[in-house]
């Protein structure tokens, strides 16, 4: 069993046992910070840590993250305690360490005092509460998977063979599980250094709720990532409006053995009744729900105050339809007519334009928004995924008005703004 013990530390303590284990390139696996300490400033969103093996030796390698970019930096070895003294030195409010002996947090309250957190994994090598694996150091390897081609699930789903290898057909597919489980991956972290999610237990699992499932390739992707992989506690329920849907997903729930933790129920997204004991929703999926419906499962995430929600829109063709019409009345402004007159072109600034509003209404909601490409564009044109940590700050009145001005500007009346009115 692993051992958990939670201490108090003096400033000095608790950043120098961080920079102790950041300096070892032995002993690190990953590092990760988030958050800022009350009243400092920081423009970074998250930082990474780790070593990676080079032509030139052994680095250092620090990735920072804004809101849409990642920028790495590497560090050869000699310059390392200096790197480190002034990555500790940064406003980060929480620290994640992994080492293979364990995992220390350190936490900075909102008072200013560390708190040292530690997870000591068994002789066996394994913590019921590490769910992050240690990271290769080759830093030209050969792409890490996190469902590999074997995985029993992919063979369920149809996505491999009886021999556990993707079918030629299936190629496609098989890259959009693995870049939605890195992106959903990414931000579960985030969402947990925020504080925006509490950890699960075996008494309060992580309730995720796929909204518009279809056929679950990525709802079953999902769980057996978070339980197998990352060894969280997880109840998954799928919602679809087709009783073909249910009948399927279900028999598949049942051939995998999981039907304890991963349910199905038919109806329409915006008055789905969830089971009983599904209890608080933690996280919302909406991959590729079709036009409107994208707006519907923002709306219920929204009225289930979920913390974390990752939202792959489809289609948009609300919007397109009514800036059609708006063109034709010569209602657009002027200056940007060129931008509708077209089909394709204005199609495509539909996409922008539904984006665009459905993240201004989220922030206006207490919601940190990214919006990210989810796949390569050359695999699918629906590639945008938005992705929204529930942190409970109070919306810039500036970013309401501008949020106004849009929608008079192009005389929209989008779905989800009709929703939440």
């Amino acid at each position: 069993m692993g051992e958990t013990t939670s201490d108090p530390a003096g400033p000095s303590d608790g950043f120098a046992e961080v920079a102790a284990l950041l300096g070892d390139d032995a002993l690190l696996e990953r590092a990760v910070a988030a958050g800022r300490r009350r009243g400092e400033q920081n423009p970074w969103r998250r930082l990474e840590v780790r070593y990676v093996d080079l032509k030139g030796g052994r680095h250092l390698q620090v990735t920072r993250l804004d809101a849409t970019q990642a920028f790495t930096e590497n560090h050869p070895l000699a310059t390392v305690p200096d790197v480190v003294a002034g990555l500790v030195a940064e406003p980060w409010s929480n620290w994640h360490v992994w080492t293979p002996t364990g995992t220390l947090q350190l936490r900075v309250t909102k008072k200013g005092r560390p708190l040292l957190h530690r997870e000591r994994v068994d002789p066996a090598g394994t913590s019921a509460s590490s769910d992050t694996p240690a990271e290769p150091r080759a830093h030209d390897r050969a792409k890490t998977r996190l469902l590999p081609e074997d995985d029993p699930v992919l063979a369920v789903l149809g996505i491999a063979d009886a021999l556990g290898r993707v079918k030629p057909s299936r190629q496609a597919k098989y890259r959009q599980v693995e870049e939605f489980l890195r992106r959903l991956d990414a931000a579960l972290s985030d969402a947990f250094d925020a504080g925006a999610l509490s950890r699960p237990t075996a008494e309060a699992p992580l309730t995720v709720v796929d909204l518009g499932c279809g056929n679950a390739y990525l709802t079953f992707a999902a769980h057996r990532y978070l339980s197998a992989v990352r060894g969280l506690p997880v109840r998954l329920v799928g919602v679809d409006v087709k009783e073909q849907s249910l009948r399927h997903n279900t028999a598949l729930a049942h051939e995998l053995g999981v039907a304890d933790e991963v349910s199905f129920v038919q109806g329409a997204i915006g008055d789905v009744a969830l089971p009983a004991a599904t209890g608080d929703v933690g996280v919302v999926l909406a991959l590729h729900a079709c036009d409107t419906a994208t707006d519907d499962a923002l709306a219920q995430a929204l009225s289930w105050r979920a913390p974390l929600v990752l939202a792959a829109p489809c289609c948009h063709h609300d919007v397109a339809a009514q800036l059609r019409v708006s063109s034709r009345a010569g209602s657009v402004p002027a200056t940007y007519a060129p931008l509708v007159r077209d089909g394709i072109l204005r199609e495509r600034f539909a996409d922008t334009l539904t984006d665009a509003v459905r993240a201004a209404e989220l922030r206006q909601r207490g919601y940190r928004v990214d919006v990210v490409e989810f796949v390569e564009s050359r695999h699918t044109p629906r590639n945008t995924m938005i992705q929204a940590v529930r942190t409970g700050a109070t919306a810039d009145a500036g970013a309401g008005a501008e949020l106004e001005r849009l929608r008079a500007d192009w005389a929209l009346r989008p779905r989800l703004s009709e929703l939440l009115a």
